[in-house]
């Protein structure tokens, strides 16, 4: 389909006029050969594929659309609803696919929308190619200069909401950066590339494919302003560089693939009547996907059914039962409810370690005596809290746990759809290689508790190698945690046997981070698992 809008053209005659002796030194009298642009900013400098100090999140007219983190995506079972709608752009150099792409963002008004750019795909270049392209001697404009294997299992794994690590490449010097930007799925995945639809296996990974067809004259003078202000050319260069590379190519690799689009903007961004018509599309394709968190399922799925397994309760003694009546009680201080928090805390932890792998071994006394004890059979002990209540139990693993290393997810409730929210993590390095203490204060439904889990298992966590602890569990949350992920060795002081309508856990404890740090409620009276805020 052909989607033609009103146009402006930026020059007359076919597009395919010699530079000449026309170009300025200066990139800033490219300027005026460009067709007028809405706002009077300058573009965004780039020298990377990816940057590092870009922040999650993209802040429109509309609303806030994150680029980073997670929605709900997992049902009751802890298995994925659907897969995320990918949309490829396509286009020449310069062609102004990332506008149109941003346009298309804004104006479809999905929360959860991932950008991924082909740039950030470019081969390792051995030595000589090095060199080559020192001298503009490289051709990157030809199918050869892409990793498409590494493209298609990227792509892959986000659409499946997994997690992904994508390279930073530096344009200056044509290498790829030694850090890597982590990405994880979303509602909508947006590739945009020159050479988006120039592989079979990468096209069907595509549910949307649109071509973005600007002017060539148009596309070289940006290209050159790009290559000049961002990257450090000179101007011989790029017009070397194009002539020999990138118009060859976009007339044998690149024109040719508009023909396996579904539609075909032509002016790129100045044609709003085509961005129009495929935010209209995806709406309505969004709108069958329907991914949207089961709340109800979640809370009816595992009713009457015994406790699992893989839960251990602490044993009730009168001291813990003491001290939950302590902390139950809403007439409590505060600074009581923090000090016998904190004690069955520590008595949480110390029992959860027995739960870790220990092995034989011996050891030599003081009085020259063989002893044989245990030690610890893993490699590391990682802890991870979902903030706000789970980093209060931070203090009693550090008390047990020397040198242990600390990771924080922050997952939040939407308040208009009851969907957790994944919007901030930090966890350790090589993690997968660790036993993980997952720790947070009270888990009702479940649903914080199941995101952080695949959070884990994202980052290549195995399941029994995860152990999640809570002062305080509802059933319906014990049972959703297990049925979901039935490895992982659920830990805590206390099961409550029912949720309210509000899904607060019953009799319960009140929303414990409220408590502890002695802030006001949530307008919903939710519990800290279910409604978690930080400033």
């Amino acid at each position: 389909m052909l989607v033609r809008g009103s146009a402006r053209t930026a020059s007359s005659g076919g597009g395919h006029h010699r530079p000449g002796g026309l170009w300025s030194s200066n990139a800033e009298s490219l300027d005026r050969l460009l067709p007028p642009v809405g706002t009077g900013r300058s573009p965004r400098k780039r020298t990377t594929s990816q940057c590092k100090s870009e922040p999650p999140l993209l802040r429109t007219s509309k609303r806030t659309i994150y680029t980073a983190g997670r929605p709900p995506w997992y049902n009751e079972h802890g298995t994925q609803s659907k897969e995320a709608f990918a949309i490829g752009l396509g286009g020449g150099s310069a062609s102004g696919k990332t506008t149109v792409a941003r346009m298309i963002i804004e104006a479809l008004d999905v929360p959860w929308v991932v950008l991924l750019s082909m740039d950030s795909f470019y081969k390792v270049l051995t030595t000589q190619q090095q060199e080559q392209a020192a001298h503009n001697n490289f051709n990157f404009d030809h199918p050869d200069a892409f990793d498409f294997d590494l493209i298609v299992s990227t792509l892959k794994k986000l659409k499946q909401g997994k997690s992904v690590k994508v390279p930073v490449y530096d344009f200056t010097t044509h290498s790829r950066k030694k850090d890597w930007k982590t990405l994880y799925g979303a509602n909508v995945i947006i590739f945009e590339g020159i050479m988006a639809f120039a592989d079979k296996t990468l096209l069907e990974l595509l549910d949307m494919k649109i071509f973005v067809d600007t002017d060539s004259d148009i596309r070289l003078v940006r290209r050159l302003r790009r290559d000049i202000s961002e990257r450090g050319r000179d101007i011989e260069g790029v017009i070397k560089q194009y002539n020999k590379f990138v118009k060859p190519a976009f007339d044998q690799y690149i024109q040719p693939t508009m023909r396996v689009a579904d539609i075909v903007v032509p002016w790129g961004s100045g044609n709003t009547v085509a961005i129009d018509l495929i935010v209209q599309h995806m709406h309505s394709q969004l709108e069958e996907r329907k991914l949207r968190w089961d709340m109800a399922a979640l809370a009816s799925a595992h009713q009457c059914h015994p406790l699992p397994r893989t839960l251990s309760v602490l044993k009730s003694t009168p001291q813990v039962r003491g001290m939950h009546t302590i902390i139950r009680d809403k007439e409590t201080s505060r600074d009581e409810f923090i000090f016998y928090s904190k004690r069955l805390m520590r008595l949480l932890i110390e029992h959860a370690l027995s739960f870790l792998p220990f092995q034989d071994c011996v050891v030599q006394t003081p009085q020259g005596q063989d002893y044989a004890g245990k030690c610890y059979a893993g490699k590391q002990i990682t802890g991870v809290s979902i903030l706000r209540a789970g980093e209060t139990m931070e203090p009693a693993l550090r008390a047990v746990c020397k040198d242990v290393r600390i990771g924080t997810i922050l997952i939040q409730t939407n308040q208009l759809t009851g969907e957790p929210e994944l919007h901030y993590l930090r966890l350790p390095k090589d993690i997968s290689d660790d036993h993980v203490i997952l720790m947070d204060c009270t888990v009702s439904t479940g649903a914080a508790a199941m995101m952080a889990v695949r959070v884990l298992l994202d980052h290549d966590v195995p399941e029994d190698k995860i152990f999640l602890l809570s002062l305080l569990m509802a059933e319906m949350g014990v049972h959703s945690v297990a049925y979901a992920f039935p490895r992982v060795r659920i830990i805590t002081t206390a099961v409550d046997k029912r949720v309210n309508d509000l899904f607060r856990i019953i009799p319960g404890i009140g929303n414990f981070g409220d408590r502890y740090f002695g802030t006001d409620a949530a307008p919903d009276g939710s519990d800290e698992e279910e409604g978690a805020s930080t400033s």
